[in-house]
């Protein structure tokens, strides 16, 4: 860790490259969770596997489930553990001044691996353990950037 003498407000702006990747990041990992739903519903279109009795075409009076769409929203449900945590211990993360090659890093992959894991989740499906990988590298990431959020803070 470098330095802490500078402002929190500071490390906010964009003159901090650790901001700048974070902000990069979180958008973009952002725009991913937000695609997932047009995927779900591109999927239930195509499969005709509707959630809801109103969304039934007229001619169709039964609800069914399909495992196409299932697995897109297993995905979402993935992302919103381990992305939620991640965008928010990553934005703490940045308020203790971190080295930027590892922060910029430690941003990069995290979000590289969760494009990754959709794409071999729910859209080209590959067996185990690439999933876990993915998921795993973003989950101790995500602990790592905690810890040492702590380490930073508590002793302030």
């Amino acid at each position: 860790m470098s330095s802490n003498t500078t402002a929190p407000y500071a490390l906010l702006a964009g003159e901090n490259p650790v901001f700048l990747a974070y902000v990069t990041w979180a958008c973009i990992l952002g725009i991913k969770m937000l695609l997932m739903s047009p995927l779900t519903g591109t999927f239930r279109v195509k499969n005709a596997a509707f959630a809801n009795p109103e969304d039934l075409p007229k001619q169709t009076t039964e609800l069914k489930t399909d495992e196409q769409v299932e697995r897109v929203r297993r995905a979402h449900l993935n992302d919103m553990e381990n992305i939620l945590p991640f965008l928010t211990i990553g934005l703490i993360y940045v308020l203790t001044n971190p080295n930027p090659m590892i922060a910029i890093i430690l941003f990069r992959v995290a979000g590289t691996v969760r494009i990754i894991h959709t794409i071999i989740y729910a859209i080209y499906p590959i067996r185990q353990p690439a999933r876990a990988i993915c998921f795993f590298t973003c989950f101790f990431i995500t602990i790592y950037m905690a810890v040492m959020c702590i380490i930073r803070f508590w002793f302030i």
